[in-house]
């Protein structure tokens, strides 16, 4: 019956996605641009990457633009990314673009997938994996599980690295933090967690903040910007692509 065969192309498909998954070059937890920039470019260069994105919808804030106006403005410094995604772009002034928050998400997504990554949505990542000292995995169960608060075990997914790209909320380095006894602060005195005004953030300040914070773990995009104090952005993009490319090059430098 085909009701049968279908419920058994989306299971069995499924699943195997999910076992070839379980252990990864680079685990990445958050689907905003960052996120996805980085994927992108881990893929492309054959590292086995999986992100995981707790909605339904990858892509973080870039869908709605600012105000649900879909349009997106990007330094022209990230302009090179911007046409490696094939995204249309419009000269706005001599340093800032214009580009479709829907054409670019979608974009970003596409080329991530097509360039070998793997997209896991509805996932939340509740915990890390320690081995060593080094951050060597998440712990990830789903979305609406934890929303509920239903008492469902989680599963283990294994990396040699993980990326924090969960946005101002850094929760992958609160948990690092927490279980560790420490507080993860950068040169600048920044502390996770920061909460500030709404500011446009140059990108500077956001791809300055992308690194390795604890052995095994790097932030990019708004966990970079907010482990290094940086003021929280507004709608303004070319950071947060810069920002995953810089942590990519990072990762692959290591891994390769």
């Amino acid at each position: 019956m085909i009701e049968t065969q279908v419920s058994k192309g989306i299971i069995n498909t499924y699943f195997e996605k999910l076992q070839s998954n379980l252990d990864l070059d680079v685990a990445i937890v958050g689907g905003g641009p960052s996120g996805i920039v980085a994927a992108y470019y881990m893929a492309k260069a054959g590292l086995k990457v999986a992100l995981f994105d707790r909605k339904l919808s990858p892509g973080g804030g870039m869908w709605g633009g600012a105000m649900m106006f879909n349009q997106v403005v990007i330094q022209k410094e990230a302009m090179d990314i911007i046409n490696e995604f094939d995204i249309n772009s419009a000269s706005f002034n001599d340093d800032l673009f214009t580009i479709d928050s829907v054409e670019s998400t979608s974009s970003l997504l596409y080329h991530a997938v097509h360039a070998g990554a793997t997209i896991f949505n509805c996932y939340s990542v509740e915990d890390v994996v320690f081995k060593d000292n080094v951050v060597s995995g998440v712990v990830v169960n789903w979305t609406p599980v934890l929303r509920e608060g239903l008492h469902v075990d989680p599963l283990n997914i294994m990396a040699k690295c993980v990326i924090d790209g969960t946005g101002h909320d850094s929760e992958i380095c609160k948990t690092v933090a927490r279980k560790n006894g420490i507080r993860l602060d950068t040169e600048t005195g920044g502390v996770i967690g920061e909460r500030s005004l709404d500011v446009i953030a140059g990108e500077e300040e956001v791809v300055k903040g992308t690194k390795e914070i604890y052995p095994g773990l790097y932030v990019c995009g708004m966990a970079a910007s907010a482990v290094s104090g940086t003021p929280r952005m507004g709608p303004i993009f070319g950071g947060m692509l810069m920002s995953g490319k810089k942590v990519a090059d990072m990762i692959i430098k290591r891994i390769k």
